[in-house]
Protein backbone atom coordinates (compact mmCIF):
# COMPACT_ATOMS: atom_id res chain seq x y z
CA UNK A 1 0.00 0.00 0.00
CA UNK A 2 1.68 3.17 -1.20
CA UNK A 3 0.72 6.32 0.65
CA UNK A 4 -1.37 7.65 -2.22
CA UNK A 5 -3.53 10.75 -2.23
CA UNK A 6 -6.55 8.53 -1.50
CA UNK A 7 -4.83 6.91 1.48
CA UNK A 8 -3.85 10.31 2.85
CA UNK A 9 -7.42 11.49 2.39
CA UNK A 10 -8.74 8.47 4.32
CA UNK A 11 -6.28 9.06 7.15
CA UNK A 12 -7.22 12.75 7.28
CA UNK A 13 -10.92 11.82 7.43
CA UNK A 14 -10.38 9.33 10.25
CA UNK A 15 -8.17 11.80 12.13
CA UNK A 16 -10.89 14.46 12.01
CA UNK A 17 -13.48 11.97 13.23
CA UNK A 18 -11.15 10.72 15.96
CA UNK A 19 -10.35 14.26 17.13
CA UNK A 20 -14.03 15.17 17.21
CA UNK A 21 -15.07 12.06 19.14
CA UNK A 22 -12.25 12.03 21.70
CA UNK A 23 -13.16 15.36 23.31
CA UNK A 24 -13.89 14.76 27.00
CA UNK A 25 -13.37 11.02 26.42
CA UNK A 26 -9.89 10.76 27.95
CA UNK A 27 -11.06 8.15 30.48
CA UNK A 28 -12.28 5.81 27.74
CA UNK A 29 -9.09 6.28 25.71
CA UNK A 30 -7.05 5.50 28.83
CA UNK A 31 -9.08 2.32 29.30
CA UNK A 32 -8.43 1.29 25.69
CA UNK A 33 -4.71 1.97 26.17
CA UNK A 34 -4.55 -0.11 29.36
CA UNK A 35 -6.56 -2.97 27.82
CA UNK A 36 -4.30 -2.94 24.77
CA UNK A 37 -1.04 -2.74 26.73
CA UNK A 38 -0.48 -6.51 27.17
CA UNK A 39 -1.12 -6.99 23.44
CA UNK A 40 1.35 -4.23 22.55
CA UNK A 41 4.00 -5.66 24.87
CA UNK A 42 3.41 -9.24 23.75
CA UNK A 43 3.73 -8.46 20.04
CA UNK A 44 6.86 -6.33 20.32
CA UNK A 45 8.59 -8.92 22.49
CA UNK A 46 7.38 -11.81 20.31
CA UNK A 47 9.00 -10.19 17.28
CA UNK A 48 12.25 -10.50 19.27
CA UNK A 49 11.52 -14.22 19.91
CA UNK A 50 10.10 -14.01 23.43
CA UNK A 51 8.29 -17.22 24.35
CA UNK A 52 5.57 -15.47 26.38
CA UNK A 53 1.96 -15.71 25.20
CA UNK A 54 -0.50 -12.81 25.37
CA UNK A 55 -2.17 -14.45 28.38
CA UNK A 56 1.15 -14.88 30.18
CA UNK A 57 2.15 -11.31 29.39
CA UNK A 58 -1.14 -10.06 30.81
CA UNK A 59 -0.65 -12.07 34.01
CA UNK A 60 2.89 -10.75 34.44
CA UNK A 61 1.72 -7.15 34.04
CA UNK A 62 -1.04 -7.80 36.60
CA UNK A 63 1.53 -9.31 39.01
CA UNK A 64 -0.19 -12.71 38.79
CA UNK A 65 1.56 -16.09 38.78
CA UNK A 66 2.26 -17.76 35.45
CA UNK A 67 1.55 -21.49 35.29
CA UNK A 68 4.94 -22.46 33.85
CA UNK A 69 8.52 -21.56 34.63
CA UNK A 70 9.34 -18.31 32.83
CA UNK A 71 12.81 -16.81 32.81
CA UNK A 72 13.41 -13.74 34.94
CA UNK A 73 14.66 -11.99 31.81
CA UNK A 74 11.33 -12.46 29.99
CA UNK A 75 9.45 -11.21 33.04
CA UNK A 76 11.54 -8.03 33.13
CA UNK A 77 11.26 -7.65 29.35
CA UNK A 78 7.48 -7.57 29.67
CA UNK A 79 7.33 -5.33 32.73
CA UNK A 80 9.96 -2.91 31.48
CA UNK A 81 8.44 -2.50 28.03
CA UNK A 82 5.04 -1.83 29.62
CA UNK A 83 6.67 0.84 31.80
CA UNK A 84 8.16 2.51 28.74
CA UNK A 85 4.81 2.52 26.91
CA UNK A 86 3.08 4.00 29.96
CA UNK A 87 5.84 6.57 30.40
CA UNK A 88 5.72 7.89 26.84
CA UNK A 89 1.94 8.18 27.05
CA UNK A 90 2.34 10.72 29.83
CA UNK A 91 5.25 12.59 28.24
CA UNK A 92 4.16 13.17 24.66
CA UNK A 93 3.58 16.88 25.20
CA UNK A 94 6.77 17.53 27.17
CA UNK A 95 9.48 17.47 24.53
CA UNK A 96 10.27 16.53 20.96
CA UNK A 97 12.23 13.41 20.14
CA UNK A 98 15.89 13.78 21.09
CA UNK A 99 18.91 11.66 21.97
CA UNK A 100 18.41 12.16 25.70
CA UNK A 101 14.89 10.73 25.50
CA UNK A 102 15.98 7.74 23.42
CA UNK A 103 18.72 6.87 25.93
CA UNK A 104 16.28 7.23 28.82
CA UNK A 105 13.74 4.93 27.17
CA UNK A 106 16.49 2.36 26.67
CA UNK A 107 17.58 2.60 30.30
CA UNK A 108 14.00 1.87 31.38
CA UNK A 109 13.76 -1.05 28.96
CA UNK A 110 17.02 -2.82 29.87
CA UNK A 111 17.01 -2.06 33.61
CA UNK A 112 17.46 -5.25 35.70
CA UNK A 113 18.21 -7.18 32.50
CA UNK A 114 21.70 -5.91 31.70
CA UNK A 115 22.47 -2.70 33.58
CA UNK A 116 25.95 -2.48 32.07
CA UNK A 117 24.54 -1.69 28.62
CA UNK A 118 21.33 0.11 29.61
CA UNK A 119 20.90 3.76 28.66
CA UNK A 120 23.96 4.01 26.46
CA UNK A 121 24.96 3.47 22.84
CA UNK A 122 27.37 0.74 21.82
CA UNK A 123 30.96 1.64 22.61
CA UNK A 124 34.37 0.57 21.28
CA UNK A 125 34.58 -3.08 20.21
CA UNK A 126 30.82 -3.62 20.62
CA UNK A 127 29.56 -4.80 17.23
CA UNK A 128 26.15 -6.24 16.32
CA UNK A 129 24.80 -8.17 13.36
CA UNK A 130 21.14 -8.30 12.26
CA UNK A 131 20.81 -11.24 9.89
CA UNK A 132 23.35 -10.51 7.17
CA UNK A 133 23.50 -6.81 8.02
CA UNK A 134 26.44 -5.70 10.15
CA UNK A 135 25.53 -2.48 11.95
CA UNK A 136 27.85 0.55 11.77
CA UNK A 137 30.92 0.60 13.99
CA UNK A 138 30.42 2.09 17.48
CA UNK A 139 32.53 5.19 16.77
CA UNK A 140 29.98 6.32 14.15
CA UNK A 141 26.82 5.81 16.19
CA UNK A 142 26.56 9.14 18.00
CA UNK A 143 27.00 11.20 14.83
CA UNK A 144 24.61 8.98 12.86
CA UNK A 145 21.94 9.19 15.56
CA UNK A 146 22.32 12.97 15.75
CA UNK A 147 21.83 13.13 11.99
CA UNK A 148 18.79 10.82 12.06
CA UNK A 149 17.08 12.87 14.78
CA UNK A 150 17.94 16.16 13.07
CA UNK A 151 16.66 14.96 9.69
CA UNK A 152 13.40 13.79 11.27
CA UNK A 153 12.90 17.01 13.24
CA UNK A 154 13.77 19.38 10.41
CA UNK A 155 11.83 17.66 7.62
CA UNK A 156 8.63 19.68 7.39
CA UNK A 157 7.69 18.75 3.82
CA UNK A 158 7.37 14.94 3.89
CA UNK A 159 4.13 13.22 4.91
CA UNK A 160 4.27 12.20 8.59
CA UNK A 161 4.16 8.43 7.94
CA UNK A 162 6.95 8.75 5.40
CA UNK A 163 9.06 10.62 7.97
CA UNK A 164 8.39 8.11 10.75
CA UNK A 165 9.06 5.19 8.40
CA UNK A 166 12.35 6.73 7.29
CA UNK A 167 13.45 7.35 10.87
CA UNK A 168 12.57 3.80 11.92
CA UNK A 169 14.54 2.33 9.05
CA UNK A 170 17.50 4.57 9.84
CA UNK A 171 17.35 3.75 13.54
CA UNK A 172 17.23 0.00 13.02
CA UNK A 173 20.00 0.16 10.41
CA UNK A 174 22.22 2.02 12.88
CA UNK A 175 21.25 -0.43 15.67
CA UNK A 176 22.77 1.91 18.26
CA UNK A 177 22.33 -0.37 21.29
CA UNK A 178 23.73 -3.75 22.25
CA UNK A 179 20.22 -5.02 22.92
CA UNK A 180 16.66 -3.73 22.70
CA UNK A 181 16.94 -1.93 19.36
CA UNK A 182 13.76 -3.40 17.86
CA UNK A 183 11.62 -2.76 20.91
CA UNK A 184 12.92 0.79 21.36
CA UNK A 185 12.45 1.43 17.64
CA UNK A 186 8.79 0.45 17.88
CA UNK A 187 8.38 2.54 21.04
CA UNK A 188 9.73 5.52 19.10
CA UNK A 189 7.18 4.99 16.31
CA UNK A 190 4.40 5.38 18.87
CA UNK A 191 6.11 8.31 20.56
CA UNK A 192 6.27 10.09 17.21
CA UNK A 193 2.67 9.26 16.29
CA UNK A 194 1.28 10.31 19.66
CA UNK A 195 3.20 13.58 19.60
CA UNK A 196 1.39 14.37 16.36
CA UNK A 197 -1.99 13.56 17.91
CA UNK A 198 -2.40 10.09 16.40
CA UNK A 199 -3.26 6.94 18.37
CA UNK A 200 -0.57 4.33 19.10
CA UNK A 201 -0.22 1.33 16.82
CA UNK A 202 0.74 -2.32 17.18
CA UNK A 203 3.19 -3.95 14.79
CA UNK A 204 2.18 -7.58 15.17
CA UNK A 205 4.33 -10.67 15.43
CA UNK A 206 2.09 -12.44 12.89
CA UNK A 207 3.08 -9.81 10.34
CA UNK A 208 6.78 -9.70 11.12
CA UNK A 209 7.63 -11.30 7.76
CA UNK A 210 6.45 -8.24 5.85
CA UNK A 211 7.91 -6.00 8.58
CA UNK A 212 11.33 -7.61 8.02
CA UNK A 213 10.85 -7.29 4.28
CA UNK A 214 10.68 -3.55 4.87
CA UNK A 215 14.23 -3.56 6.25
CA UNK A 216 15.48 -5.77 3.41
CA UNK A 217 13.91 -3.46 0.84
CA UNK A 218 15.56 -0.46 2.49
CA UNK A 219 19.00 -2.08 2.69
CA UNK A 220 18.95 -3.36 -0.90
CA UNK A 221 16.95 -0.68 -2.74
CA UNK A 222 16.89 2.29 -0.32
CA UNK A 223 13.09 2.31 -0.56
CA UNK A 224 10.53 2.75 2.21
CA UNK A 225 7.39 1.46 0.47
CA UNK A 226 6.96 -1.75 2.49
CA UNK A 227 7.60 -0.12 5.86
CA UNK A 228 5.19 2.69 4.98
CA UNK A 229 2.57 0.02 4.21
CA UNK A 230 3.11 -1.65 7.59
CA UNK A 231 2.69 1.62 9.47
CA UNK A 232 -0.27 2.78 7.38
CA UNK A 233 -2.28 -0.42 7.89
CA UNK A 234 -1.51 -0.42 11.61
CA UNK A 235 -2.64 3.20 11.95
CA UNK A 236 -5.89 2.62 10.05
CA UNK A 237 -6.64 -0.34 12.31
CA UNK A 238 -5.93 1.71 15.42
CA UNK A 239 -8.28 4.45 14.21
CA UNK A 240 -11.04 1.93 13.45
CA UNK A 241 -10.79 0.41 16.91
CA UNK A 242 -10.86 3.69 18.80
CA UNK A 243 -13.59 5.26 16.69
CA UNK A 244 -15.80 2.20 17.22
CA UNK A 245 -15.54 2.53 20.99
CA UNK A 246 -15.70 6.32 21.05
CA UNK A 247 -18.97 6.15 19.11
CA UNK A 248 -20.35 3.67 21.62
CA UNK A 249 -20.82 0.97 19.00
CA UNK A 250 -20.87 -2.72 19.88
CA UNK A 251 -17.94 -4.68 18.49
CA UNK A 252 -18.57 -8.26 17.37
CA UNK A 253 -16.31 -10.93 15.91
CA UNK A 254 -15.87 -10.69 12.18
CA UNK A 255 -17.07 -14.30 11.89
CA UNK A 256 -20.37 -13.31 13.53
CA UNK A 257 -20.62 -10.27 11.27
CA UNK A 258 -20.14 -12.53 8.25
CA UNK A 259 -23.07 -14.69 9.35
CA UNK A 260 -25.28 -11.69 10.11
CA UNK A 261 -24.64 -10.08 6.73
CA UNK A 262 -24.47 -13.29 4.62
CA UNK A 263 -20.93 -12.53 3.49
CA UNK A 264 -17.99 -14.90 3.08
CA UNK A 265 -15.67 -14.74 6.09
CA UNK A 266 -12.61 -15.26 3.89
CA UNK A 267 -13.51 -12.21 1.79
CA UNK A 268 -14.09 -10.12 4.91
CA UNK A 269 -10.77 -11.23 6.41
CA UNK A 270 -8.98 -10.15 3.23
CA UNK A 271 -10.68 -6.76 3.43
CA UNK A 272 -9.82 -6.47 7.11
CA UNK A 273 -6.14 -7.18 6.44
CA UNK A 274 -6.17 -4.51 3.69
CA UNK A 275 -8.16 -2.20 6.01
CA UNK A 276 -10.82 -1.56 3.38
CA UNK A 277 -13.44 -2.25 6.05
CA UNK A 278 -13.34 -0.72 9.58
CA UNK A 279 -12.18 -3.93 11.27
CA UNK A 280 -9.63 -4.25 14.06
CA UNK A 281 -8.06 -6.90 16.26
CA UNK A 282 -8.27 -7.56 19.97
CA UNK A 283 -5.92 -10.25 21.25
CA UNK A 284 -5.57 -11.46 17.68
CA UNK A 285 -9.31 -11.74 16.98
CA UNK A 286 -10.75 -9.63 14.16
CA UNK A 287 -13.76 -7.56 15.20
CA UNK A 288 -15.97 -4.93 13.62
CA UNK A 289 -18.78 -2.58 14.64
CA UNK A 290 -22.09 -4.40 14.76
Amino acid sequence: MAITKNVKSEIDKLKREYDSLKKNMETLLDMIFEAELPESVYNSNAIENSTLTIAETEKILLELDVSRNVSLREIFEAKNLARVFEYIKGKIESKNLNIESILFFHKMLISNIDDDISGRFRKQYEFVRIGTHIAPAPEHIEAMMDTAVLEYSSNHSAYFLEKISQFHLNFESIHPFNDGNGRIGRVLINYQLMQLGFPPIIIRDKEKTIYYEGFKEYREKRKNITMEKVLTLALLESFHKRITYLKGDSAIRLSEYAQNTNQLLKALLNKAKRQTIPAFREKGVWKISE
